[in-house]
């Protein structure tokens, strides 16, 4: 059995006629120069023969562009085209103003071309949105190879072999051959498998269908065929048979799928890793006339299938697509709208008051800044941070590992009660670059009770460094679109006053007794009370709590106005995901589209505010109270209880 790559995609498409056109080979070596290869450089113009006539960029409008470069040798995109569900998301949540240019690594991109538009088509046809949709799409018939522009520059310079980039491949030997045979092979979801390959050969033995227990395999990798039960069950099978891993091979003419597991299944981890491949015949007449077969596992690093254009003409990495959809792509376009729309938000009359320009963040003190406020800021009812968090690096590689509050801090009256107070709050992205936000934070103007203050923003002392950039940026109401208006009257009021209420704690059968109602009256010329909270919900006991349990946070009034906030989002498989178009950053590491108690990874921690004026006793004494819940009862965990960040003030406007 000869060395080989198995199973050509090619041998399921109509045949097709080959690109023929003569490339000049002087003209293949000459590429357009750009500024760098890097995120953030501009793009040349270029233009590509697609099958439709030809793709020029730049665009006549500001749309965003996603190449995306396709492979035969990668089982991963086999399966991203393969998937109807893929191919559905890519037509039904595209957004409107980006362009997607198809192109193919292999010397078949004629073929492959074809392939795909025939595999979009399919899709479109059944589609309110496919004749839009298809106007935007572009398939090019010319290999990658001789495009003759800076494009394969970029694709082979920032080449991967981190998750679902690079060829993943089994690559199984025997003495009965002369050479390894290599396959191209898809890993099972990450989040209910919690075993990896080693960098070792295992032995192979057949499980058949692995719909039952076998105990042949213990100890080896089972070779198991697919159908008969879910995949989920063939690993449980397997792994209650000692089994190390999994590799279940396609039914005959079949593709490579997504190995997932179905509803319930996914609240059981399995513990041996598993994967799936092409039928080898080789592989499964040698099992079955008693033969010795070893299996490994490598990745070999290939170019980059993805990257983008934002609507300023910056090459942006993709980041990590976890499991194979075209969901993703559209997620980072959704992304580019969003800083697009940040940018025009930005455009908007402001006072600008600098106090980190690119300054790293790590240990325990964080970044910091001293900073003396304009006379007549405070005059303004608007205050919004404009914050970002990027890497040290312009690659995503360079990125922090894990995500972490980021909190920003304030201290203008070094001697009073408000010293240190939180202003602003954050969630780094997780393996992931810029993330860029304006939060409104105007009911904490109070806090800048001096011309000159202190800031602090920081994450925990032991986190990989970010790079923070933050503005202050004061305006009026008028000027503002995040605000939701009211009357002019209102618009107009200022908060003159905070009064601290409550924090959180750990979240455990004592978090309710920590809390005792406040009282307070109001002080005279106040025209508007408002509740202002900033609650985050972080760790996880048996229930998932409180990063992924739903909580309920109540905020009662004169023990009788009920102010409730839930995290309803939090553990459904895309609370986050769903979040981009709000500034989430997409396509991270780790589990980042599921959502969380309050926060998500890559995005700003939106305050929650509640105008409680008609709720108050204007000529007596009233009472607040707080108490947080879980399923409608105190939070009782076992062991592990998760904790609530929380700072809350009522403000006080006039």
């Amino acid at each position: 059995s000869p060395l080989r790559l198995s199973h050509n995609l090619d041998e399921e498409r109509r045949e097709l006629p080959l690109y023929t056109e003569t490339i000049n080979l002087k003209s293949q070596r000459k590429h357009n120069d750009i500024t760098g290869f890097e995120p953030g450089d501009n793009a040349a113009p270029f233009q590509i023969k697609t099958l439709d006539g030809e793709f020029i960029y730049p665009l006549q409008k500001k749309w965003s562009v996603i190449f995306h470069a396709f492979t035969n040798n990668s089982a991963f995109l086999e399966c991203l085209w393969s998937s109807n569900a893929s191919l559905t998301d890519l037509v039904e949540y595209l957004p409107e103003n980006t362009h997607v240019l198809f192109l193919s690594l292999d010397e078949t991109a004629a073929k492959d071309a074809l392939w795909m538009r025939e595999m979009v088509y399919r899709i479109a046809s059944g589609s309110h949105r496919g004749k839009d949709v298809l106007s935007r799409l572009h398939f090019s018939p010319v290999p990658v190879f001789a495009l003759g522009n800076w494009i394969p520059k970029v694709l082979y310079s920032w080449g991967c072999t981190g998750h679902n980039c690079g060829l993943a491949q089994a690559v199984f030997t025997s003495t009965e051959w002369d050479l390894p045979l290599i396959t191209k092979r898809l890993n099972a979801r990450y989040d209910w498998l919690n075993g990896y390959w080693d960098q070792k050969p295992y032995r192979l033995k057949d499980g058949g269908d692995g719909c039952t227990p076998n105990s042949s395999v213990a100890g080896a990798v089972a070779w198991v065929s697919e159908g008969g039960c879910s995949f989920f069950t063939k690993v449980k099978n397997m792994a209650a048979s000692k089994a190390v891993g999994v590799v279940v091979y396609a039914s005959a003419g079949q593709p490579i799928k997504d190995m997932n597991c179905i509803g319930g299944e996914c609240n059981t981890a399995l513990g041996i890793p598993a994967a799936m491949v092409h039928l080898e015949t080789s592989v499964d007449s040698a099992l079955r006339a008693g033969k010795a077969v070893n299996v490994s596992f490598q990745t070999t690093p290939s170019p980059n299938f993805f990257f983008g254009l934002d609507q300023q003409g910056a090459l942006a990495e993709m980041g990590w697509l976890l499991y194979p959809t075209f969901r993703f792509l559209n997620w980072q376009a959704q992304w580019f709208d969003y800083q697009e729309g940040l940018r025009g938000h930005l455009e908007r009359p402001a006072t600008v008051v600098p106090v980190f320009d690119r300054v790293q963040m790590q240990g325990e003190h964080g970044a910091q800044a001293t900073v003396d406020l304009p006379a007549g800021v405070l005059e303004y009812n608007v205050l919004e941070l404009d914050a970002s968090l990027s890497c040290p690096g312009r690659r995503d590689e360079t990125c922090a590992h894990w995500d972490h509050t980021a909190q920003l801090f304030v201290c203008c009256d070094h001697f009073g009660p408000s010293c240190n107070a939180e202003l602003g709050r954050w969630i780094t992205a997780f393996r992931r670059g810029t993330g860029r936000w304006i939060t409104d934070v105007s009911p904490l103007m109070p806090l800048l009770n001096s011309g000159r203050c202190a800031f602090t923003m920081k994450t925990v002392a032991w986190a990989m460094p970010w790079v923070v950039s933050l503005n202050l940026r004061f305006s009026h109401s008028n000027q503002s679109a995040f605000l939701v208006k009211e009357t002019d009257d209102i618009e107009r009021l200022q908060p003159f006053k905070l009064t601290s209420l409550f924090g959180g704690g750990t979240f455990d059968k004592g978090y309710n007794k920590r809390f005792q109602p406040l009282k307070f009256t109001i002080p005279a010329s106040t025209k508007k009370v408002e509740l202002y909270a900033v609650i985050t919900g972080h760790g996880s006991d048996e229930y998932g709590c409180g990063e992924f349990c739903v909580t309920s946070h109540h905020v009662l009034v004169n023990g009788i106005f009920n102010n409730t906030r839930i995290f309803d989002s939090a553990g459904s498989a895309l609370g986050c995901a769903l979040r981009v178009a709000e500034g989430a950053v997409p396509n991270e590491h780790g589990t980042w589209l599921y959502g969380r108690g309050g926060w998500c990874d890559g995005l700003q921690v939106n305050p929650w505010r509640v105008d409680i004026t008609k709720q108050l006793d204007w000529s007596g004494t009233n009472s607040i109270l707080y108490f947080g819940l879980y399923d409608g009862m105190d939070p009782n965990p076992a062991s592990n209880p998760g904790y609530i960040v929380m700072s809350s003030y009522l403000v006080f406007y006039k």
